[in-house]
């Protein structure tokens, strides 16, 4: 057994970087220009048709757009924990690592123990989006009740009210997605660090394209919430 190859810890620190620094500023973008977002322009979007749906009173509309993301999570939910399970069973079957199609010895040369906090990590990552997934599907459930409720009958449940808890189903459905994404970078570090630094640079590459949008002037709009709300108030 020999220590662990700089290269392990050099690589997997700069692609700690790359990742935490892109979301960050992610983060940074959904806040400050959030129409130059695609999460942004989505979520406002999704305050209009929720507002559109109660106004109108559009129940089946509302069942089925929700029932289809319900369907979308529940698959994506059941894969993550399948995946995840079955790398458990790698973990604690010896004999199954003689079916990979690759040399073991090769990975098991520097430290056991970190080929198996590889795949530990790699757990963590389908586990987390298995729960996400199910918390996603948790808000949804929810927003089939609520948002078929007259507005007449229960001030509290306002379009901006419901529009959050859609808001949260989202949110958990988008950590899901990226849960998935990373897990693609974790897989790469199996077979080196550097295809994993590597593969990070091409996710932030691709992430940065799916995020991001041109900026699209929203202030002419007709159905405007946020100016809705100022007047309200």
């Amino acid at each position: 057994m020999t220590g662990i190859h700089w290269s392990e810890m050099v690589f997997a620190g700069a692609t700690f970087l790359v990742l935490t620094v892109y979301h960050a500023y992610w983060v940074h973008q959904l806040h400050r220009s959030p129409f130059q977002t695609y999460q942004g322009l989505a979520r406002h979007l999704r305050h209009m048709w929720v507002e559109s749906v109660m106004k109108d009173k559009r129940d089946i509309l509302s069942v089925q757009t929700l029932r289809n993301s319900i369907m979308a999570c529940s698959f994506l939910a059941s894969t993550a924990i399948i995946i995840g399970l079955g790398l458990l069973s790698f973990i604690f079957k010896p004999e199954h690592i003689a079916e990979i199609p690759f040399d073991p010895a090769q990975i098991f040369s520097h430290m056991r123990a970190l080929f198996l906090a590889k795949i530990l990590l790699l757990i963590l990552h389908f586990f987390f989006a298995f729960f996400s997934f199910t918390l996603a599907i948790r808000y949804f459930n929810q927003m089939n009740f609520m948002i078929n409720v007259p507005v007449d009958c229960e001030p509290m449940l306002t379009p901006k009210f419901v529009s959050k808890t859609l808001d949260l189903g989202m949110t958990h459905y988008t950590l899901g997605m990226r849960s998935y994404y990373l897990a693609a970078v974790v897989t790469l570090w199996l077979f080196g660090p550097q295809w994993m630094f590597l593969g990070s640079l091409i996710l932030v590459a691709v992430l940065y394209r799916l995020d991001h949008c041109c900026y699209i002037d929203y202030s002419a709009a007709v159905c405007d919430i946020k100016k809705k709300e100022q007047v309200q108030e």
